[in-house]
């Protein structure tokens, strides 16, 4: 008994610095838990609700509530759409497009423009969004390189043979989608794009759902399912550029647009905040989520207004230095055998998009800063033509685009360039550019943005089918049925 009570007086004391050394870590992992809570951040407020804030708006605008000098805008849009539809309708690209979907199309819908075959409206929107890319000629929202119209008129102008749509309706549609996606660009830019993302694609489907859903008639709850449906289909990555995969990318985000609308009409739900949630598509795709540039100013500020239109048939960031490779050409009637050196100083985005230095087919000269300063000299223009196999081939051009020598210079905004032409006896030209031609400073005339029309549709239309397809699309806000526009741009 004795023994037994001295065993459990040494069992107890034993224990008691093993207590005592927990009762003591207790403590501190209670002081150490108690300073991480006080250093940690305080959490992240919830963000806005902007998809539903985005889809109020599209479902509540109306035609009046848009400014003279948008609505203006909205049109010089539709124009040059479509001419660049039209010009685009014969290339290879367009023909592999047609042939593959026919056997699979429905209906004969709706028109393709510049073609005598009509598709179901989802192909139709598919075909027109390639044919209005496949130059690269298409309008161009400058601070974050989405090309509006393809991804949104493309898929209205479809819904607009299904079912009855006038003028205005189209235009305000038009206007909305254009406002939705370059305003989601916008909250993504630059880090969605440099990521590898053709922001045209994957923001381009939320203009087209939008404009698609407005003139559907969505209810506001609708209109999020839309735009969730559209977040659900991000489609186009950068490495596609410099073939027809590129083209491909406006084609479908106006085919998922009309997919999403479609659906979403239906009461096929989505979640309420597919644009901001934690998993949705802001933060999924982008490390850099700015939402105020979504929401803020809603129906005062508008995007859509700083629409441009490109007078060379490349991408945007090549327009500088053809335009600064022309005036000096003409300037000075420069041939290809005067020339020693053509040196640039450039911004670090023209070498990342443009840097193909032996492009083997035309598409992929439209990413090239080497052949667009030659071509632009050897034949003073810039069309598509002058990005044809043909041109990328000539060999005046391919010897010429070896003296070009672009280098990274800080300060030299994407739209700018500073040129220095040294000739083989000696002399020096240069040339800088501030403002190209095309931007929001120096914008394409309303004469211009026609000759352009004109030229694209020249041997598809004829000199008067031209002129009646261009004034339908100036007078469109007071067309009884927009889809005359398809009717006029299309073969009969």
């Amino acid at each position: 008994m004795v023994f037994a009570d001295r065993r459990a007086i040494l069992r107890a004391a034993a224990a008691l610095p093993v207590a005592a050394a927990l009762t003591e870590g207790a403590a501190a992992q209670g002081a150490s838990a108690a300073k991480a809570a006080s250093d940690a951040p305080a959490p992240k407020a919830p963000p806005p609700r902007v998809t539903q804030t985005l889809a109020r708006y599209v479902v509540q605008a109306q035609y009046g509530d848009l400014p003279a000098a948008v609505r203006k805008e909205g049109a010089r849009t539709l124009l040059n759409w479509v001419g660049v539809a039209i010009g685009g309708s014969r290339h290879q690209t367009v023909d592999i497009a047609v042939e593959a979907l026919q056997p699979f199309s429905g209906p004969p819908q709706a028109s393709l423009l510049g073609r005598r075959e009509r598709l179901d409206v989802m192909n139709a929107a598919f075909v027109n969004g390639v044919s209005s890319h496949i130059f690269d000629y298409d309008d161009t929202h400058l601070k974050t390189i989405i090309h509006p119209a393809g991804p949104v008129a493309s898929a209205i102008l479809a819904l607009a043979e299904r079912q009855p749509v006038s003028g205005r309706d189209f235009l305000n549609a038009l206007v909305l989608g254009v406002e939705v996606e370059c305003r989601i660009g916008n909250a993504v830019w630059p880090d969605h794009y440099d990521a590898g993302w053709h922001i045209t694609g994957t923001a381009g489907v939320f203009g087209g759902a939008a404009a698609a859903g407005k003139l559907m008639g969505l209810t506001e709850q609708q209109m999020v399912w839309a735009l969730g449906l559209a977040a659900s289909q991000p489609v186009g990555l950068r490495e596609s550029f410099g073939s027809m995969n590129k083209s491909f990318n406006p084609g479908r985000a106006a085919n998922n647009a009309l997919f999403a609308a479609i659906l979403a009409a239906r009461n096929f739900t989505s979640s309420d905040g597919m644009i901001e949630a934690t998993r949705g598509w802001a933060n999924t795709i982008s490390t850099r989520q700015n939402y105020a540039e979504i929401t803020e100013g809603l129906g005062s500020r508008y995007e859509a207004a700083l629409n441009t239109y490109k007078p060379f048939a490349c991408g945007i960031v090549l327009h500088p230095a053809i335009d600064a490779a022309i005036r000096l050409r003409n300037d000075n009637r420069l041939t290809a055998d005067q020339i020693e050196r053509i040196d640039l100083k450039v911004n670090p985005l023209v070498l990342e998009l443009t840097g193909k230095t032996a492009p083997r087919a035309g598409l992929e000269g439209k990413f090239s800063i080497y052949h667009a300063v030659a071509v632009a000299i050897v034949e003073g223009a810039a069309g598509e033509r002058q990005f044809s196999d043909r041109a990328v081939k000539d060999p005046t051009v391919v010897a010429l685009r070896g003296k070009v020598v672009p280098t990274i210079a800080p300060g030299i905004d994407p739209a700018q360039v500073d040129m220095t032409i040294v000739l083989k006896d000696g002399r020096t030209l240069h040339q800088h550019i501030a403002h190209v031609i095309g931007s929001v400073d120096v914008p394409m005339t309303d004469k211009q943005l026609e000759a352009k029309f004109e030229d694209l549709a020249d041997g598809i239309l004829s000199p008067a089918a031209i002129r009646q397809v261009m004034e339908l699309c100036w007078s469109v806000d007071s067309l009884p049925n927009a889809a005359d526009i398809a009717r006029s741009g299309a073969l009969g």
